[in-house]
């Protein structure tokens, strides 16, 4: 038995229709009972799924921001992020309307005129709104890492001190307190000095004194890195972000766990995994360019390893490629058809799997994958690692298998006599039906389609539990 996933309203994500209707900005919160999720303020689950969008702000009109929003509301994202201080020379060259944000680079005199629609801030303004009438929230950095620490391939100018930071940031959030935001402070760099980490402590701090504590924070870090190496214990930090960056094997990935396990508790999600359509590990000419499948692999390994939610990313989206415009590393498509690159809907079907399941009582546990005698084949290795995730109290299990090869899983971890069986398809969100079994101390699946390289979902459910088919909303 097949049961297809339904189709979505457009604004089906984060926001409940009341407060779309209402205006009013989402209060989210992270989980006070298991401080891994996140949740609105009465409870229900928040789905982090979210898409980069960093030169939203910076290139789109108004019209192409709201074809873009109109894309990733139909696809069930619910996060979009995006940089006000944009990467790409952001505060000398104009957005689409000619407009730049600050006077004479300086933080403390963002560039706002008198009336509507007339600089550079009421165009963030009104992209802002589009997200929210679309149920959308805005992952919102206040400025991308160049204008604090150049790296190693910035263009600058460095414009940030700790008592500038903390004014622009306070600024901010007093602009936009009453908006669907989450704040992320950085921007693809690491902190190299005591000034780096003074400016972005200040810049946090003042954006939480002007939104009055309304908007959950965290840090955006460079590749491979997490904003835990230097800020687990802050108190503004409300959640860990890693950037696990353009890589295609599990190894980086499993970092994600290990941020996880950090004490105290704080929720975690992986904010830059391998992009669609990017040159892997930055080498085209070695390694040619990521395909879907490859988004797959990292969403699922993040997720089945304790992250709360996923973003996704396309290589030609994130820069709003465009043949008028400079590409940034080989873009393989203008941006208007590579928002309809198979990865980008295939996120949601995770998204919809976790949901369908008991949400704030998921853990990671890898153990109930028994190894083979040659472990790199099962839980394996590379682009091939299985990994694993269930309920606290075993009411259900699920096992990511990025191939058709043979497992065995510990089955003697779920509660109840019987267990239901289902083969989920994170490339169609389809769920089928494999019957029920008896619970033993192990039991072997094989994937659908044995031997091939094509990913499935094992979802087992304690029978007497009567869930639903997965994916089901």
């Amino acid at each position: 038995m097949k049961i297809a996933p339904l189709l979505a309203p457009l604004a089906l994500a984060a926001l409940s229709s009341a407060s779309v209707a209402s205006g009013a900005a989402p209060r989210l919160q992270v989980h006070r009972e298991s401080q891994r999720f996140l949740a609105h303020q009465d409870g229900r689950p928040f789905f982090y799924l979210g898409d980069t969008a960093w030169e939203l702000f910076h290139r789109l009109t108004l019209e192409e921001a709201r074809h873009y929003l109109d894309n990733r509301a139909a696809k069930n994202f619910t996060v979009i992020q995006a940089v006000a201080l944009a990467e790409f020379d952001g505060l000398r060259t104009p957005n689409a309307y000619g407009h730049t944000p600050l006077i004479d680079h300086d933080p403390t005199r963002p560039d706002v005129k008198p009336g509507p629609d007339n600089d550079y801030w009421d165009h963030v303004d009104a992209v802002i709104d589009e997200a929210e009438k679309r149920g959308l929230v805005v992952g919102l950095l206040p400025t991308w890492g160049d204008k604090w620490n150049l790296g190693h391939w910035g263009k600058g100018p460095e414009i940030f001190t700790p008592e500038n930071a903390a004014a622009y940031g306070e600024w901010l959030g007093r602009r936009y307190k009453d908006k669907p935001i989450i704040w992320i402070v950085g921007g693809d760099r690491p902190i190299e000095t005591d000034t780096h980490r003074a400016i972005i402590e200040a810049m946090a701090r003042g954006l939480r004194r002007g939104d009055g504590g309304a908007h959950l924070i965290t840090f955006h870090p460079q590749g491979g890195q997490s904003s835990s190496t230097w800020f687990h214990d802050a108190d503004w930090l409300d959640f860990n972000m890693r950037q696990n960056g353009h890589e295609v094997t599990y190894p980086r990935y499993a970092n994600t766990r290990a941020d996880y396990d950090l004490t105290p508790a704080k929720p975690i999600i992986d904010a830059e995994p391998v992009y669609e359509d990017h040159p892997i590990s930055f080498a085209a000419p070695e390694h040619g360019h990521s395909i879907a499948a490859d988004v797959r692999r990292a969403a699922y390994w993040d997720l089945f390893s304790g992250a709360f939610g996923h973003t996704y990313g396309h290589h030609s989206v994130w820069q709003f490629a465009s043949p008028e415009r400079d590409p940034v590393n080989m873009p393989l498509l203008p941006w208007r058809e590579a928002i309809d690159q198979p990865g980008a809907a295939q996120m949601q079907h995770a998204r919809h799997l976790l949901e369908s399941r008991p949400f704030f009582t998921r853990i990671p546990d890898d153990s109930l994958i028994v190894p083979e005698k040659a472990p790199t084949s099962v839980p394996g290795a590379g682009r091939y690692r299985f990994v694993a995730t269930r309920d606290q109290s075993g009411s259900w299990a699920a096992v990511y298998a990025p191939i058709g090869r043979p497992f065995t899983v510990r089955t003697a971890a779920l509660s109840g006599q019987a267990l239901n069986v289902w083969w989920f398809n994170p490339r169609t969100g389809e769920a089928t039906s494999a019957g029920r079994i008896e619970k033993t101390d192990t039991h072997r699946f094989t994937p659908p389609d044995a031997g091939e390289a094509l990913d499935w979902v094992l979802v087992l459910d304690d029978a007497a539990q009567y869930f639903p088919a997965p994916g089901s909303r």
